[in-house]
């Protein structure tokens, strides 16, 4: 089965194994993951105003990381965005990055693995796997 990993997911699979379930462990060797480029671009961003001090891998790095680890890159495309409009835009969970990896699983249909509560809010649109 595909999976998505949301940028959490990914950086725990990294830097902090021992956080993630052992259910979503088994997820993660027996299925075929997906990280997407949002994950990087957000990790990007969070690395340069100083938000993850404690991971210094550069982009370049994750991107070997994602292939020796057996996960897949996967692109942004246009239906990825044009999946955005579909999930709706709650008061009490508006962080962009969140909101476009839902877009990617709806419009992949592919459950998304997060340790994210507000993911929880959305198991009407999209396949909600709680780490």
């Amino acid at each position: 089965m595909r999976y998505l990993v949301d940028t959490q997911i990914f950086i725990w699979t990294l830097i902090s194994p021992e956080k993630l379930l052992m259910s979503t462990r088994q997820i993660l060797q027996n299925n075929e993951i997906f990280v997407s480029q949002v994950s990087l671009f957000e990790i990007a961003i969070k690395q340069k105003i100083g938000k993850l001090p404690e991971f210094p891998l550069t982009i370049a790095l994750l991107a070997e990381r994602i292939e020796q680890d057996n996960f897949n890159l996967l692109p942004i495309t246009t239906n990825h965005i044009g999946s955005y409009d579909s999930i709706p835009l709650l008061e009490n969970h508006r962080d962009p990055f969140d909101r476009l990896l839902l877009a990617i699983a709806l419009s992949e249909n592919m459950p998304i693995i997060s340790s994210d509560a507000n993911f929880a809010y959305y198991k009407s649109y999209i396949q909600f796997v709680e780490n």
